[in-house]
């Protein structure tokens, strides 16, 4: 059996012992060697948190698919989409350049690979997210990324997030994105993926094409970014 058709086989599955609406969303996070140090801690406890969120809401646990690509040095597809109950956070470790370009068009070609799965196996999705943390700026050829983020959002495939740690290239994530990205307050990683889960779990709570508030995450006590 070839790696396609034992993928499907599993998907098949996969969909027939959980056939709840997805969740899907992609984290393309910076590994490179700038983010060593507290950050990459900071980061990694982040994403320890996060899947404890996620396994507290019995229905998000079900819904919420997470895949995370990374890039230092190299792009990795390091955990293709699974539900938050199989998710295991990676402990991720900085090396490399930032060959962020790559990186988003990865992460946005297996966002349109698993819908392309859910429309096979008649599953039914909200539209997926792809968020991007960075402490840096590409070193890659990353302008042709724009116009296909920006045409992505447009024709409502998936929405895409960028949060710049401290040392970000803020201008080249106000080029690639259409929502304004937000500068990470200090090492909040913590409350940045509380934010996340619990924006998840309101959307995996609603019916596929709602439009769900998001909490704000400038303001309030659980505040994480600015602009």
């Amino acid at each position: 059996m070839d790696q396609i058709s034992s993928e499907n086989a599993f998907s098949a599955v996969e969909f027939a012992e959980n056939p709840e609406p997805r969740v899907p969303c992609v984290l393309i996070v910076d590994t490179s060697t700038s983010m060593q140090g507290p950050r990459i801690d900071e980061l990694n406890k982040g994403l320890q948190f996060y899947q404890q969120e996620l396994l507290a809401d019995p229905l998000a646990s079900k819904r919420v698919e997470v895949a995370v690509v990374t890039f230092g040095g190299r792009v990795t597809r390091l955990i293709e989409f699974v539900t938050a109950t199989k998710f295991e956070p990676p402990t991720l470790q900085p090396i490399g350049g930032t060959p962020m370009g790559e990186a988003i068009n990865t992460a946005l070609d297996m966002i349109e690979e698993r819908k392309a799965s859910y429309r096979e196996h008649g599953i039914a999705y909200y539209r997926p997210w792809a968020f991007l943390i960075t402490d840096g700026e590409p070193n890659d050829h990353w302008k042709p990324v724009i116009s296909r983020v920006k045409a992505g959002e447009s024709q409502k495939s998936f929405c895409f997030f960028a949060v710049g740690v401290e040392g970000a290239n803020m201008q080249v994530l106000d080029e690639i994105c259409v929502r304004k990205p937000l500068w990470l307050q200090g090492m909040k990683f913590r409350e940045l993926f509380s934010w996340l889960s619990n924006s998840q779990q309101a959307v995996s709570r609603s019916s596929p094409g709602d439009e769900v508030p998001l909490e704000d995450p400038t303001s309030g006590p659980r505040g994480w970014a600015a602009v």
